[in-house]
Order: C-alpha cells, then sequence, then structure tokens
C-alpha cells in the first residue's frame, strides 16, 4: 500500500474515532487515549496528523462544512422548485447527519464555534424561500424573509430539541409541513420531489 495511502487512511480513521468519542462524551470528556484506542493508532501516528485535540476538531468542522457545500452544490444544479429545495436539501442533511458520526461532530464543534466557521444556512433558507416567493409558492401576504427567519428557527430548534438526531430527519420533515401549511400555495410543493434524489 503506497504510503500516502496509508496516511489518508489514518487521518482518516483518527477523524472517525475522535468524531464517534464526541458524539459519545461530547469534545470536553473525551480523552486522547479514547480517541488513540479506537483508532487504531498511536500517539506518535495522531501527532503525524494533528497537533492536539482541537486540531482534530477543527478538521472535523472543515470536513462538515465541505460535505455541506458539496450537498448544497449538488441541490442547487438539480432542476427543481426553490421551495422543493430547501425542503429536499434540508431533509437530506439531516439524514446524512443521522447516519454520519463525522458530519454530526462536525456540526456540534461548529455550533459551539470550533474553527469559526459559519454554515450559511440562514442565507440559503432565506435565498431559497424569496425564489419561492418569486415562483409563486407562497400565499399572497407571505413575507419570504419572516417565513426564511421562522423557518431557520424552526430548523435549528429541531436538532437541538431532540435527544439524538435519531429521528432528526422526519423532525425535519415535520417542521417543514406545519411551516408550509400555512403559507405556501395549495401544490406548491411536490412531496414526490423532496428527500432522496
Amino acid at each position: 500500500m503506497p504510503k500516502q495511502h496509508r496516511a489518508q487512511l489514518t487521518r482518516r480513521a483518527i477523524l472517525t474515532a475522535a468524531a464517534t468519542e464526541f458524539d459519545r462524551v461530547g469534545y470536553e470528556a473525551a480523552a486522547l487515549n479514547a480517541i488513540l484506542r479506537r483508532s487504531g493508532t498511536t500517539k506518535g501516528a495522531f501527532y503525524f496528523h494533528f497537533s492536539s485535540k482541537e486540531a482534530v476538531a477543527e478538521a472535523l468542522v472543515a470536513v462538515y462544512a465541505a460535505g455541506l457545500a458539496e450537498l448544497r452544490r449538488e441541490w442547487l444544479e438539480r432542476d427543481r422548485d426553490p421551495l422543493s429545495t430547501a425542503v429536499g436539501l434540508t431533509v437530506e442533511v439531516a439524514r446524512r447527519l443521522e447516519q454520519d458520526v463525522v458530519l454530526r461532530a462536525g456540526l456540534l464543534l461548529a455550533c459551539r464555534r470550533v474553527g469559526a466557521v459559519a454554515d450559511g444556512w440562514d442565507g440559503l433558507i432565506d435565498r431559497l424561500l424569496h425564489e419561492s416567493a418569486e415562483a409563486d409558492q407562497l400565499r399572497p401576504g407571505a413575507d419570504p424573509a419572516a417565513v426564511a427567519r421562522v423557518a431557520y428557527a424552526a430548523l435549528v430548534g429541531t436538532h437541538t430539541v431532540g435527544s439524538d438526531f435519531a429521528a432528526l430527519p422526519e423532525r425535519v420533515a415535520e417542521t417543514w409541513q406545519v411551516l408550509l401549511a400555512g403559507v405556501a400555495r395549495e401544490g406548491a410543493l411536490r412531496p414526490e420531489r423532496t428527500g432522496r434524489s
């Protein structure tokens, strides 16, 4: 196995182990020895890739930000209306957070401001809801800026109110269902085109 490939595997093993420990006991309580044991690496291998536990946390935030950016790009390039894009993208992100401990740890660490990365959800939701209003998907009188602020607050709340990420996709879909019942035009959202592509 080439040296560079082996180094990438080791780095990934450390990130996954750290994410799992952070997910299990929290960032502060996660011990370096537990991360080393879980990753199957030595201290020397760890310090070859990362200078500290905080450096691992910053790398996890960067992985989350890059994964989120890629997912957004994919959804924005699809031929979908803006309201279906907003719902489908957020449900898919919730599904990935539920299933991928590395992304989940990156999000939680980003929320703690480790690495100081803004994920831009508020701006994206605002943009998509303004585009929804322009596409006549919102009811007359619905203020897209207000709808975006409420949607963003509700979506942030879905992941902070729940005790874990196990049912996050369902909670995100439910949040949109309740919110859009009051502001979307009848038939504006095509359920068959949201969620999975």
